[in-house]
């Protein structure tokens, strides 16, 4: 590839790493849709055998991590960007790069302000220390998080990572609750089960509860799969149950957890923590088709909503803007924050509900709110309200 602003981007790379200003790059907008791969993330660390750019490659249903030394970088990005990505953004504490390759084979060069000023703290392999030991711990062995000597795996150090940040995240909400002496955690959507498993070793192991914690997961071979790890772990309190979100059959529920329940099943999720009584409901949503297609606003917000991107952009805020005010209004008051970096998931906004009083019917002042909001958006309907029966409508 040979095209001036291409070139001009490889250059600008080239630079930070040689003058110590790189802070990090990604790769995104695939070439060919239909491949797997969606984006690379990559950032400097310093390992053993030296300064290497750790990559985060980011598919459906996985991320994997692989580490390359800093002389092979610039002709690793390049490669990439003329088979398989469109775009590339280089973060320099210089100068932000942003490079849009078109598929006519043209190429703009967008350069802004440094983002940052700051150059990151190099990552180092030493072990820190965790909130989950390695240990011993049969269950990271068996995921394939750690080797046969229990020592986390160098492809697997983002997801060690992220387990550990999302038991301090879980652990920072429930330090003011007051749970029974035994209590119900249902994970619904728990896929492999890192985090299921990871919970259950926090809550039981290390601050001694007596959590009976619940994976809801449809995929039956994956079901089978972690209730075997956690019998060979000696988990007698964890179980993995086959089921939806919506349809499971589940105890009465203290804690329920839903990470990245793909558009009305965040709902759903919701709807069952409320009904249930639940003291704490956490969700990470993930996708907002139902809202994104209502949207018609009649105002000047008309003219915004009219770019697909943004449009999506708004989606995302009136759904999980609405669902946090539907838990508000049976009662629980409701944070929305950001729960872990974009280098492990682009969607990365928690709405955490903790219940402060029990209630059955909505707080009409907040149902008001609500149907404002919808008003001025021109939404007919949540589906999180319909599962509710709380009948609002616009006017």
């Amino acid at each position: 590839m040979s095209l001036i602003n291409v070139d001009k981007f490889e250059q600008h790379l080239k630079d930070s790493l040689k003058n110590n200003t790189f802070v990090k790059i990604t790769l995104s907008n695939k070439r060919v849709k239909e491949n797997d791969l969606k984006s690379i993330n990559g950032k400097l660390v310093e390992l053993k055998k030296g300064l290497h750019l750790s990559c985060l490659y980011r598919y459906p249903t996985k991320d994997i991590t692989k580490n390359y030394p800093v002389e092979e970088v610039v002709e690793k990005v390049m490669k990439y960007l003329e088979e398989n990505f469109y775009n590339a953004d280089l973060y320099t504490v210089e100068a932000d790069y942003h490079l849009l390759i078109s598929p006519k084979n043209s190429a703009k060069l967008r350069v802004k302000a440094a983002s940052t000023k700051e150059k990151p703290k190099l990552q180092h392999d030493k072990q820190k220390n965790r909130l989950i030991g390695t240990k011993d711990n049969v269950y990271l062995q068996e995921l394939g998080v750690t080797t046969k000597e229990f020592k986390v795996k160098n492809s697997m150090q983002d997801k060690y990572r992220q387990l550990n940040k999302y038991v301090e995240i879980i652990d920072g909400i429930l330090k003011n609750v007051k749970f029974d002496a035994s209590y119900n955690v249902v994970d619904m959507g728990a896929g492999k089960g890192y985090l299921t498993f990871g919970l259950y070793d926090y809550l039981t192991n290390v601050i001694k509860q007596k959590p009976h914690v619940i994976g809801v997961e449809m995929r039956k071979e994956l079901v089978e799969k972690c209730n075997g790890i956690a019998e060979r772990s000696k988990f007698d309190d964890l179980e993995f149950v086959e089921g939806t979100i919506k349809e499971a059959e589940l105890p009465g529920i203290d804690l329920l957890i839903a990470l990245h329940a793909c558009d009305t099943a965040t709902d759903d999720a919701i709807y069952r923590g409320i009904q249930a009584q639940s003291k704490v409901i956490v969700c990470a949503p993930c996708c907002h088709k139902q809202i994104r297609k209502q949207i018609n606003p009649e105002d000047s917000l008309s003219k915004i909503t009219q770019f697909g991107i943004l449009k999506e952009r708004q989606a995302e805020l009136l759904t999980d803007g609405i669902r946090a005010l539907i838990m508000e209004a049976y009662g629980y008051k409701t944070k929305v924050f950001e729960f872990i970096t974009t280098e492990h998931t682009p969607k990365n906004v928690l709405v955490v509900g903790v219940q402060e009083e029990k209630r059955t019917t909505p707080k009409p002042e907040v149902v008001e709110q609500i149907n404002e909001i919808k008003r001025i958006h021109g939404i007919t309907s949540h589906h999180l309200e319909e599962l509710l029966e709380m009948n609002i409508t616009i006017s």
